[in-house]
This record gives structure tokens, C-alpha cells and sequence, in this order.
């Protein structure tokens, strides 16, 4: 199979994706974290702040403030049980639930921080969220280092610290098969965004860099690229945003090669639970043909103007950002099912969903540049609406410029929607808003090739995440899907160049019957 049959099917033939002979092994099925074995640990304090409103921008950040952060981006803040009406081989459902969704709560995702702090070794850290601890994988500063993987376009000396984002191919690929790939980089996604948005509230100054030099920044982690690979980097500094930059190094051309001979290699040993471990042979064929071994391949995304703004508009009521704590709105974010209610939205709540979550997914990063707020996002917003105060039943486009809908087609879409759904734990009559997050179907390969791929995927659930948390901010609930047919949905919104990436019904919900435990102290 090609490459480009690969990712065709992961998106409009998910059938080819994931065989039908499939079976998942879940007696022998993989923790949801990772384990490293016989290595320096430091513990981070469980007394985490219970709300993050009023707090002040560090001026300097300490061990007892990194615990903070990194348990508010990704760490496990409840234990569930609950009863499993859909399967009726499984009585209860048990799941350690964190701040972010997840496919199938498989978190294939790792974390992993550079840190310099006074009273703490220098060194690259894993951070393991099962102990909620650090452990130190490989001592010393390596400032330059990264620096040159990222081709000096951050101050990195500069900055404290450094987040890795990682993907581990088989947390997922045992229940989704190839189709995990796609999740993958959703999942990143979603985490990403949870991550700047605590970065802002720590007063923390971020940058997020797609492009990177993989080999070279695998090898310091001491990760294996058959089961792990690194995803984005992300430096964060308490100074202002000087630190990062879009002028790279033109002088010299950095390699994954010279740069992997300056460290030893290091192969710290994990434990990985399953037992029998299958080979995902397009997995890390994708992966590999993703990779940037030089620098040279460094590129930058100008974005066109908007060219979508046909249509009648619909303007919406003039609203502010939303003021909400981060702490509070993430305890309640919840993904209903069965769950959902039906309840009359207000045009002002829709207004302000759809700015927030718009307007809060503006960042710094290495593919628009050092002004960010002077390019178009890559990914755009879609949503069919069903009896929203004030506005015609309909299938619009969000237009972030004018603050309007742009009345695509109208009638009420939610049959066609659940014709769709290749599952039945969503009843889309329920659901007043369903929003679908577009991108551009080449997912720019003639700039960054495969690695586009993976990049545009990580943006789409970089905006789900802000979704969810505006959503949650106005007591409604979000459900991101992937089991949906994305061609119905383009007919939909007639998109041309266009798909629509992942579905997110919204709306009410009812409390689910189920036993919580928060984990914190």
C-alpha cells in the first residue's frame, strides 16, 4: 500500500484502516502510561492549587511549580468507574481520566521536559504521570543542542524549559490498528493546546515547533523510533516572547547525523505491560517518511486570505472573550454520549463558542512566523445548527474576520449527520450545535511533505481542545468523533480543496451515573 493510500483511507475509508478480523487483546493491553525502570526519580508536590485565577506571572519557576504545571497539562486527576451500557461483555469501565480526551482514553501520548532550575540537576526528564515524578534521563546542558535541532530559531539558553511531545505507536495501535495514526496526532494535538493554555495561565511565554530535527532530538531522549517518536517541541520562558524567533540559521545547514554523534546513546529501559507486542509496519513507515534530517527542509506556511466568505451572513451578537478559571472548566469538561440533552442554545452562547475557541487558538509557532495574528489559521470552523435562538436551521461556515455565519445551505442536517456515524453512542437529534473543524485536503505536502500530514492533524485537535474548554465554560458538553463520514459532511458544507477533520457535536447533557475520585491533595 502507498503512502497516499495510507492516509486516503485513514480519513474517507476507515473500513481499510482497521481490518474486520481485527480483535483487541485487552487482557494483554498496554498501560496508558509509561514506566521507565531503575532511574533517578524527583518527586512533584500533590498539593496542587485548586483554582489558577489570580495567580502571578513567575518570575522565577521552581520544582514546586513545575509540578503544578505539568499535572494541570497532562497529569491523572480522577479514577472512574462506571457502568458500560454499550457492551455487554464488560459490566464496569474503569479509566484514569486527565484534563485532556482521548481516543478510546488510550493517552498515546508522553511528555518530556529539558529543565534548568536551581536545586535540580540539568538534564532531560520524562515525567512520569503515573507517580506524578520526575525521571532524569539523561544529566547535563544542552542548550546548544536543541538549539541547532531547532536551527537556532529559539533562544533556548534562554528559556527554563522545553517540552517534548512524543507519540507511542502501540498505546493505540492495539485497539485501532492503522488507524491509530490518525488518533495520534489528534491526541497531540489536544494536548498541545491543553499545554499553552496552562502556559498562559502560569504566565508562561511559549512557542510550539512542528519542525525539528526528529533523529537528533529521539537520540537525547534515548527513544526508540520502532515504537516512539517526537511530535513537537516546545520551548517556555517566564521572559517575554524575544526568546523565539522565525530567523533560522542560514549560515549553516544542521543534520540529525552530526548532531546525534556529539551524545552518547542511551536506551533506558521501560515496561511496556503487554506481553506480545504486534508490528504497525505503516506506522513507522509513515513516520520514517515524515522525518527532517536537515534543516534545510525548514519551511514556513503563508496562508492565502479568506476566500470562503460567500454566502449570506448571519452576524453574530458582539461579544468579549471569556474570563473563566482554567481550573474549574477543566474539572467539569466532560464528552457525552448517551448523555446528551436537547436544550435551546442562545445565539449570544453560540457567539461567544465560537470566538473564543477561534480567538484563543492563535499561538506562536514555526510555520507562521514570529507575528502570528497576521496569517490565517489552517484550519477553519463548519457547524450545522438546529434550533439556535435567532438563527435559521442551516449549515454555515464561521467567518473569524467578520464574526458572522455564512449561510451555506439550510435545513435541519442532523439525520444526514447520524446517517453517518458509524456508531450509536451519539444520538444527533439531541444535539443543537455539530461543528466541524476544515482543512486543506493536500494538508500542504508540496511544502512539508508527509510531515504535513501529521502537523494539520495536530492543529485540528489543538482547536478541538479549545472548543471543548469554551464549551465546558458555558455548561455544555463536547464529543469529538472520528467515526464519521467526512465526504457526506464536505457535500454538506459544499468545501472545495476542503475536509472536514474531525466532528464535534455539542449541546446539554445529563450527569452520567458513575463513581469519581479526584486525585489530588
Amino acid at each position: 500500500m502507498s503512502l497516499e493510500e495510507f492516509l486516503y483511507n485513514l480519513h474517507f475509508n476507515i473500513d481499510k484502516a482497521v481490518p474486520a478480523e481485527w480483535e483487541v487483546d485487552w487482557d494483554d493491553a498496554p498501560l496508558s502510561y509509561k514506566l521507565y525502570l531503575g532511574l533517578p526519580t524527583i518527586p512533584l508536590s500533590l498539593e496542587v492549587p485548586l483554582t489558577l485565577e489570580g495567580r502571578e506571572a513567575f518570575s522565577k519557576l521552581d520544582l514546586y511549580g513545575i509540578g503544578h504545571f505539568l499535572w494541570y497539562v497532562f497529569g491523572i486527576t480522577q479514577f472512574c468507574e462506571s457502568v458500560n451500557s454499550l457492551d455487554a461483555e464488560m459490566d464496569f469501565m474503569q479509566s484514569h481520566r486527565r484534563f485532556v480526551p482521548s481516543g478510546g482514553a488510550l493517552y498515546p501520548n508522553e511528555l518530556y521536559i529539558y529543565l534548568k532550575l536551581e536545586n535540580v540537576p540539568a538534564g532531560v526528564y520524562h515525567y512520569d504521570v503515573a507517580h506524578h515524578r520526575l525521571v532524569l534521563l539523561r544529566e547535563g546542558n544542552f542548550d546548544s543542542y536543541i538549539s541547532r535541532a531547532l536551527c537556532n530559531r529559539c533562544h533556548i539558553s534562554d528559556c527554563f524549559g522545553t517540552v517534548f511531545v512524543s507519540t507511542m505507536f502501540w498505546k493505540n495501535y492495539f485497539k485501532y490498528n492503522d488507524f491509530s495514526y490518525r488518533l495520534q496526532g489528534l491526541d497531540a494535538g489536544v494536548l498541545i493546546g491543553q499545554l499553552l493554555e496552562v502556559a498562559k495561565r502560569f504566565g508562561l511565554a511559549s512557542g510550539v515547533y512542528f519542525q525539528f530535527l526528529d533523529r537528533a532530538i529521539n537520540h537525547l531522549l534515548g527513544l526508540s523510533e520502532q515504537e516512539e517518536s517526537v511530535y513537537a517541541v516546545i520551548p517556555l520562558s517566564v521572559e517575554p516572547t524575544s526568546n523565539f524567533t522565525d530567523e533560522s540559521d542560514t549560515d549553516a545547514a544542521f543534520t540529525s547525523t552530526d548532531l546525534c554523534q556529539e551524545l552518547p546513546a542511551i536506551q533506558p529501559v521501560h515496561d511496556a505491560q503487554s506481553r506480545s507486542v504486534l508490528e504497525y509496519q505503516a506506522l513507522t513507515k509513515m513516520n520514517e517518511a515524515s522525518m527532517m534530517e536537515t534543516t534545510r527542509s525548514f519551511r514556513q506556511i503563508k496562508v492565502e486570505g479568506n476566500f470562503e466568505c460567500e454566502g449570506e451572513a448571519v452576524v453574530l451578537p458582539h461579544v468579549k472573550r471569556m474570563s473563566y478559571d482554567l481550573a474549574e472548566v477543566c474539572r467539569k469538561r466532560f464528552s457525552p454520549d448517551i448523555d446528551f440533552v436537547f436544550g435551546k442554545v442562545s445565539q449570544l452562547q453560540l457567539a461567544t463558542l465560537l470566538k473564543e475557541a477561534m480567538d484563543s487558538f492563535s499561538y506562536r509557532n514555526d510555520l507562521d512566523g514570529l507575528d502570528q495574528k497576521e496569517h490565517e489559521p489552517r484550519v477553519s470552523l463548519y457547524c450545522c445548527l438546529y434550533h439556535i435562538e435567532g438563527i435559521p436551521d442551516g449549515a454555515y461556515r464561521y467567518d473569524r474576520s467578520a464574526h458572522a455565519l455564512r449561510r451555506i445551505q439550510s435545513g435541519d442536517f442532523r439525520l444526514l449527520l447520524q446517517s453517518g456515524l458509524s456508531g450509536s453512542n451519539v444520538n444527533m437529534f439531541q444535539i443543537p450545535l455539530c461543528l466541524h473543524v476544515g482543512g486543506s485536503k493536500d494538508y500542504f505536502k508540496t511544502e512539508l511533505g508527509y510531515r504535513g500530514y501529521r502537523i494539520q492533524q495536530m492543529e485540528a485537535g489543538m482547536l478541538v481542545q479549545r472548543i471543548l474548554l469554551a464549551a465546558s465554560a458555558l455548561d455544555m458538553g463536547g464529543h469529538p468523533l472520528l467515526g464519521f463520514d467526512p465526504k457526506l459532511c464536505d457535500e454538506i458544507y459544499n468545501i472545495q480543496g476542503k475536509t472536514s477533520l474531525i466532528q464535534i457535536p455539542i449541546g446539554p447533557y445529563r450527569q452520567r451515573p458513575w463513581l469519581r475520585g479526584n486525585l489530588h491533595s
